[in-house]
């Protein structure tokens, strides 16, 4: 069964990608500074959520989540990490409810799916990053995933001065082109915005 659910994502990764001009190359975004920001927050497993607005955004998000996950227990570890990392750095905060819109447009909150292009999990991280970092590859684990995730997407919104369309373009390895960061934008603005 889980076989077939892998096949039936990474064809329905085959079909996006092929809806978008030119094909992505999340391969080839090895960045040096990255690995170096990567190798920080690997061992760093504080989380800097407020008690009070963790609760404000399960009874807001849990329900939209519903859809894609069955069990609750998978909603509100999905929900709690993308709360935490995306608020892990004081200095850049990622609006957790855009990571939600982008981990929808990868993998459908799939933890095992896997793109044509190799990248693995909920927010499709490439699986050179773990092998890089000299660490055991875990990036169909919830947590390991969501942190490299927004870290990456927060390296790349650093390195285009806060230009979330690029940003996000770096993130999919299609800079230069609109249809990924605009399909990421209307789904935060149309069904997750917070």
């Amino acid at each position: 069964m889980r076989r077939r659910h892998i096949a039936r994502i990474v064809l329905c990764g085959a079909a996006l990608a092929a809806c978008l001009p030119g094909a992505a190359r999340a391969d080839q975004q090895r960045d040096p500074e990255l690995k170096s920001l990567l190798q920080k927050i690997i061992g760093d497993a504080d989380c800097f959520a407020d008690k009070y607005d963790a609760e404000v955004w399960h009874k807001a998000m849990e329900p939209r989540l519903r859809r894609f996950v069955a069990s609750h227990e998978e909603r509100i570890s999905i929900l709690d990490h993308v709360y935490c990392e995306a608020r892990r750095d004081p200095a850049l905060k990622l609006p957790p409810d855009l990571v939600m819109a982008l981990i929808e447009v990868e993998s459908r909150f799939d933890p095992w799916a896997v793109s044509p292009a190799g990248a693995v999990g909920l927010m499709q991280v490439m699986p050179f990053w773990p092998d890089e970092l000299g660490v055991r590859n875990q990036l169909v684990r919830v947590a390991p995933n969501i942190r490299m995730g927004c870290e990456i997407l927060r390296f790349y919104l650093r390195a285009e001065n806060h230009d979330w369309p690029r940003a996000l373009a770096r993130y999919n390895g299609s800079v230069g082109r609109r249809a990924y960061p605009e399909l990421v934008m209307a789904r935060w603005q149309h069904a997750w915005r917070f």
